[in-house]
């Protein structure tokens, strides 16, 4: 099985895949509402809106792995809708790390970060993005979605 073919659950229990999104340059992250790092949530917004039409999209997938996610999938719709008004999905909630980890992260976490490093979600708000040839880009949590070197990476892996 692919990192494309590897399914997941949306907020409404709706089964997709990576391939739901196929051509578009996406940014996987997994948010926490109660999070120090959560006002990251709003500067992945502003990118969505800006290069959305562009071919990126962000898919947040939160994780009570780290104890900072609200209790259930209703509380974080109403936060990421109420507190920063996200347009992108939040998908169901996920582990991250551990025996019980989401498949989609046990291959993402094979991609090294920029210092070579590869392996376990040091927090929330990891980000992996994943070009539309399939290669994944790692950026550690305190790296801000709109850090010169994630811009950079967009820019160069945006669709056609």
């Amino acid at each position: 099985m692919t990192l494309q073919d590897i399914p997941f659950q949306t907020m409404d229990g709706e089964t997709q895949t990576l391939a739901d999104y196929d051509g578009k340059l996406l940014m996987i992250v997994n948010v926490a509402s109660r999070c120090g790092l959560a006002p990251q949530y709003e500067t992945l917004e502003r990118l969505q809106r800006e290069y959305g039409e562009r071919g990126f999209q962000v898919l947040g997938f939160p994780s009570n792995q780290f104890l900072q996610e609200l209790g259930s999938n209703d509380a974080i719709k109403e936060y990421c809708s109420m507190t920063y008004g996200i347009s992108f999905p939040v998908l169901d909630r996920v582990r991250v790390n551990g025996r019980k980890e989401h498949p989609l992260y046990t291959e993402l976490k094979k991609a090294p970060d920029a210092a070579g490093k590869a392996g376990r979600v040091t927090w929330n708000f990891e980000k992996f993005m994943v070009t539309p040839d399939r290669e994944v880009l790692r950026f550690r949590p305190h790296t801000e979605p709109d850090d010169p070197a994630v811009i950079a990476a967009l820019e160069v892996n945006l669709p056609g």
